[in-house]
């Protein structure tokens, strides 16, 4: 396809970026620590680390993993901690030491986490203790030879680490008790890793980095091979869209989303630490008084989320009581940014919230909005640079422009493949090298690419295509409504019907006039046939309502 989105380019967005400016994320960091070496890379729960602080502690975890544990090149570390300081420690160590990082969302069931161990290969996991009662129950069954276990408080300094602690354990009673023979505590593991000499390794761009697991919204997890080639380089398209808009040095960007998270990790943890932002981790976004209150300690410069974290925070009576003088960066991703929430974000912050699209597969970003956008425009924005993108038909023939196709992607920040998975490795890209990336876009005349829907979550309705987007984003715009999922359920008349479920903010809201109000504003056969009112919906670990899990019941799946 023709690059006609180079013409809504920002200025000073290049179409092509540079991949070889770093050898390898180690590279980067090394670099980054040596410009901004006094200025604070982190901060949670009060306690903050300069740059200078995380070269020594990342590089004695790295020492630790390559002389005390000798790790062969090329070896598997799990890392399995919510948003904490230990968690940038251990990810930068382990990437300096030439090892690859295996993100492991900590609220996983034993099943998952045992799959998921078991698929990589981990040699070690680095895990909050606060889950460590969960490898227990698979510890005989999965590769790990090492565990190192943290606790929540133990990176904050005293007195405060042993207050957090006590509370943890004992007050809120969050630690179930555990037993890990052979385990030992991260500021042991930082103990015995000052005793080794950090070994110099040469990693290239094709070396792994990560291997990122899928979520399981859509099938079974799968390890998505990303090099330090993909993560640079999509670090670098990330930087190039935002340089206009930030100030090196000076940057505080909030980060809710969990750093383990493919969006999180890229967005906040690498662009922003290349250009000497400091990142506040919130370990807990989901106690939104709680994280209001500590958005009211910082003047905040830019802060990433996806809509239902959005919308969660402009419900909160104090939140639009905050200081927003200092913001000007919002991005949202992960899921459909809906009209109604952008409206409000802009009304209460000042500033607009703009969407971007990205896959685990892509590093992830793939497309981004102008960071000026004037507007909500429905559209996930322009192509990142030196991105090239491809809409098909089921045919596997390319779309015209404004005619709806699968959206496929080639770029440097693509992965090669999953982990040990070849079949879905060739399933998963088009046969001139394009990935699948199993959503449904268009693509308007300045290049602005909009996506209609995921080809799983599509509802037919008597043979029409009701994409669920649509229905959520008018349903979302009613006054009392809070959030809304749609889905498709039989129907013996129309083969399926929409069906929706829906979190209430007026509790006197009816189905019949929900339904009323969305006559007025969908075509017949788009409007939802039953209603079913929850006081929440069910999320993945970042916030994406599972569709999947309202159309086939209560089985827990996260993303």
């Amino acid at each position: 396809m023709e690059k006609i989105w180079l013409q809504s380019y920002p200025k000073g967005v290049p179409a092509e970026i540079d991949v070889d400016q770093f050898k390898s994320i180690g590279d980067l960091f090394e670099q980054g620590v040596a410009r901004f070496g006094s200025r604070t890379a982190y901060v949670c729960m009060g306690k903050g680390i300069t740059y200078g602080e995380l070269d020594e502690l990342s590089r004695r975890f790295a020492a630790y993993l390559q002389g005390e544990l000798k790790l062969p090149r090329g070896a598997r570390v799990a890392l399995m901690m919510p948003n904490v300081l230990q968690y940038p420690v251990a990810l930068f160590g382990t990437l300096r030491a030439g090892y690859t990082v295996v993100n492991v969302n900590p609220l996983y069931t034993a099943r998952e986490l045992e799959h998921q161990l078991c698929d990589a290969g981990a040699d070690v996991v680095v895990i909050l203790e606060n889950f460590a009662h969960t490898l227990e129950q698979v510890r005989g069954r999965v590769p790990i030879k090492h565990v190192v276990v943290s606790s929540l408080g133990e990176m904050l300094g005293f007195p405060k680490s042993a207050l957090v602690n006590f509370v943890v354990r004992r007050i809120k009673k969050m630690v179930p008790a555990w037993k890990l023979d052979g385990a030992i505590t991260f500021a042991a593991a930082l103990a015995r890793g000052d005793r080794h000499r950090l070994q110099a390794v040469e990693i290239g761009h094709e070396d792994i980095a990560f291997l990122q697991y899928t979520g399981g919204t859509t099938g079974v997890a799968k390890g998505a091979i990303l090099t330090h080639r993909n993560i640079i380089a999509n670090l670098q398209q990330a930087h190039a869209w935002i340089k206009p808009f930030v100030r090196e040095g000076e940057e505080l960007i909030i980060t809710a989303l969990p750093l383990y998270h493919i969006f999180s990790l890229t967005a906040n943890c690498l662009t922003f630490f290349k250009i000497g932002a400091t990142n506040v981790l919130i370990t807990n976004p989901r106690d939104i008084p709680g994280f209001v209150k500590e958005l009211s300690k910082h003047r905040f410069t830019a802060i990433t989320g996806v809509n239902t974290l959005f919308n969660a925070l402009l419900n909160n009576p104090d939140f639009g009581k905050l200081d927003f003088s200092s913001l000007h960066v919002a991005l949202g991703g992960g899921m459909a940014v809906q009209q109604a929430v952008a409206e409000k974000w802009r009304k209460v912050t000042g500033i607009p919230l703009v969407e971007a699209y990205g896959l685990t597969e892509t590093s992830p970003a793939v497309t981004i909005n102008p960071l000026d956008l004037p507007e909500f425009n429905h559209s996930i924005g322009l192509p990142v640079s030196s991105t090239d993108i491809s809409l098909r038909d089921d045919a596997d023939n390319e779309v015209p422009v404004g005619q709806r196709g699968e959206l496929c992607v080639k770029g440097p920040q693509v992965t090669r493949g999953y982990w040990n998975r070849p079949d879905d490795s060739a399933r998963a890209f088009t046969p001139d090298g394009f990935l699948r990336t199993g959503d449904i876009a268009v693509i308007d005349e300045k290049g602005f690419v909009s996506i209609v829907d995921r080809k799983k979550d599509m509802i037919l309705v008597s043979g029409f295509n009701v994409y669920p987007n649509e229905v959520e984003d008018v349903v979302a715009s009613h006054p009392g409504v809070i959030e809304v999922a749609a889905v498709g359920v039989p129907d013996e008349r129309s083969g399926e019907a929409v069906k929706i479920f829906v979190v209430r903010k007026d509790p006197a809201l009816t189905e019949a006039a929900l339904i009323a109000y969305c006559h007025e504003n969908l075509t017949g056969y788009k409007v939802p046939h039953r209603v079913e009112f929850r006081d929440e919906l069910p999320k993945s670990n970042v916030g994406k309502i599972l569709r999947r899990e309202l159309r086939e019941g209560p089985v827990r799946q996260d993303a």
